[in-house]
């Protein structure tokens, strides 16, 4: 893939976001040019993040309500402005986070005592647009999805270090769905790269519940889907339909099946529709949105119609409106055996629900026939009032196989590992 890579990086650098409008916009259309081809910015400065004083102790003194399995610890791995979803370095140099504001930021723990000493701005001579969806392939290339580009960078991990990093476009601003078709509702991208090598990029579609008349338009672009393409956006096909709200997917390490959350359908009632992990074991199939609003119930404004396609309904149904995030499939060595190939997952909380439920990790185990069973693993960001102290949204997967877990409320990413009772 890097020769191949390679091959196409001069027609990669003709293909340049010019979507937007506004001076800063310019300057970062033009700097992602420079940068496409190998050429300085002039920009010199970093934001840097303090990882030190009453702002992260008041962080760890929260972390002392966490309730966790006997030998399972949390601390503080770092401060991160309104951190989301991560991509750990395959070299385990630097975890990249996306914000679903104009930041991706780099994490670094340069002594190796699994609290993060660095974190500073990445690429910061360009202007992101909700990057909230960093991934990484297995060989170091760095992808970031955002609202409506994804950019891919070929040695992020090394090269971090520089204002200054090689970016190309995979879908080009205002390529990754229609510009009339943007919204400021369900635009947190994620990306994985999958068995086939191909980058598979989740579209939330922006209605509560999308209308007869978009249906059309979103099923032939892949809104309320998971998109899949080549490296440069070729092929790109659309191959999971029926998703209302997707921030979170990840590939089963021995079948290769990808699983998916899925956030469903608001103003029903505190009790449904459930949320959805889903497991797709085919391209093409439909998920049931927006006939269903979750699991196997049927929205109001589609009632009563015949369903018109067949419909794979969810491996698991989730408590209804805890927003579940981001997920990985644990594939470590730190934690005990029975957590092999298990999926860990952060529900968000719920922001419309009369008694607040959520803010807390899951742990869904996983048979040897697909079939699911989840359970609560980590939880105590909501105190006695029901207030929170903090909101989870991803899981990632250090080296060493401890677990990393980010909040956008708290702006921090914490680090659970394990050690064997005595």
């Amino acid at each position: 893939m890097k020769r191949a890579f390679a091959a196409t990086a001069t027609a990669m650098a003709l293909m340049l976001g010019v979507g937007l409008t506004g001076t800063a916009v310019a300057q970062s259309t033009d700097n992602l040019e420079k940068l496409s081809n190998f050429k300085t910015t002039g920009t010199t400065e970093f934001t840097f993040v303090d990882q030190t004083g009453p702002y992260a102790d008041g962080i760890r003194e929260t972390l002392k309500r966490i309730k966790m399995p006997p030998g399972f610890e949390i601390d503080l791995y770092a401060v991160v402005p309104d951190a989301r979803h991560m991509a750990v370095g395959p070299q385990g140099i630097v975890t990249f986070v996306g914000t679903r504001k104009t930041k991706v930021w780099s994490v670094t723990d340069r002594n190796k005592d699994r609290v993060a000493d660095e974190v500073k701005d990445f690429a910061p001579s360009l202007s992101f647009a909700i990057p909230n969806g960093p991934c990484f392939s297995k060989d170091g290339f760095l992808f970031i999805a955002e609202q409506n580009r994804v950019l891919l960078f070929p040695a992020a991990e090394f090269f971090y270090e520089s204002p200054d990093v090689a970016a190309f476009n995979v879908f080009k601003q205002g390529t990754l769905i229609p510009p009339e078709e943007e919204s400021f509702n369900h635009t947190a991208r994620v990306c994985r790269i999958g068995p086939d090598n191909k980058i598979y990029i989740s579209l939330g579609q922006p209605f509560n519940v999308a209308p007869a008349e978009k249906l059309d338009l979103y099923n032939e672009v892949g809104i309320g889907g998971i998109i899949r393409a080549n490296w440069d956006g070729s092929e790109r096909e659309v191959y999971t339909y029926g998703v209302r709200n997707s921030v979170g997917h990840d590939f089963h390490p021995e079948t290769g099946e990808l699983w998916w959350t899925d956030n469903q359908v608001d103003g029903m009632g505190d009790d449904i529709p459930p949320g959805e992990l889903n497991r797709q074991t085919a391209a093409g199939q439909h998920f049931g949105h927006p006939w269903y609003g979750g699991g196997t119930v049927r929205t109001n404004e589609y009632s009563g119609q015949d369903v018109p396609v067949e419909v794979v309904h969810p491996a698991v149904e989730t408590v209804a409106h805890a927003a579940d995030l981001g997920m990985t499939f644990y594939s470590g060595n730190m934690f005990p055996e029975k957590y092999k190939n298990a999926i860990f997952s952060a529900q968000h909380g719920s922001w419309n629900r009369t008694e607040p439920i959520g803010a807390r990790v899951m742990v869904t185990f996983v048979d040897a026939e697909g079939n699911a069973r989840m359970e609560p693993f980590a939880e105590g960001w909501k105190d006695d009032n029901g207030e929170y102290l903090g909101r989870p949204v991803d899981v990632a997967q250090l080296r060493d196989g401890s677990i990393l877990v980010s909040d956008d409320l708290a702006g921090a990413i914490y680090r659970i590992s394990y050690s064997k009772p005595e």
